[in-house]
């Protein structure tokens, strides 16, 4: 039996521009990432707007990376203390239970930022709260969280693969 394997990058609409209502469905450890800066840890916030995409009939998904800490500089706590409307307390910057967000609902100003490829990029600039008495957004019933998933290097049926024995390569 042959496995082929093939180029994956796929063709996908970038959310819009503008501000938009969002809910936070996934909170991502993504662990030590390269950065420009050296190797970092990083988490990622993702959300899920109101806004339709056309080609898939489904909500766009933004996300934006963070290194996870409340410092006074940091750019997750300047995030939170927006999202929230109100700075951290000294008891919560001992400590702060990141999956909160979960299903905590918010407004994304998103903005469009174009690759060298030309690629364009819907990046997250601003997450504020809701207006008052908007109705909130729930979760999409069918979005399954990162670390619910199944592992990458699963055999499709639950088994992990079978590790490589050996150096050998052949081709």
């Amino acid at each position: 039996m042959s496995l082929i394997v093939k180029d994956t990058k796929r063709e996908y609409s970038p959310a819009p521009e503008g501000l938009h209502q969002a809910v936070c469905v996934d909170v991502v450890d993504l662990g030590i990432q390269k950065t420009r800066f050296g190797d970092q840890v990083k988490i990622e916030i993702r959300w899920v707007i109101e806004a339709i995409d056309p080609k898939t009939e489904r909500p766009f998904m933004v996300v934006r990376r963070f290194t996870p800490s409340l410092h006074e500089k940091a750019s997750l706590r300047a995030t939170l203390e927006s999202w929230r409307g109100r700075k951290f307390n000294e008891e919560e910057l001992k400590g702060f239970d990141i999956e909160k967000l979960l299903g905590a609902n918010c407004q994304l100003q998103i903005c469009h930022n174009i690759a060298e490829g030309g690629d364009v990029y819907a990046n997250v600039q601003a997450v504020v709260p809701i207006g008052k008495g908007m109705p909130k957004m729930a979760v999409p019933s069918d979005y399954v969280r990162v670390c619910d998933r199944e592992k990458q290097f699963s055999n499709g049926n639950g088994a992990k693969a079978a590790p490589v024995e050996d150096e050998y390569v052949p081709f």
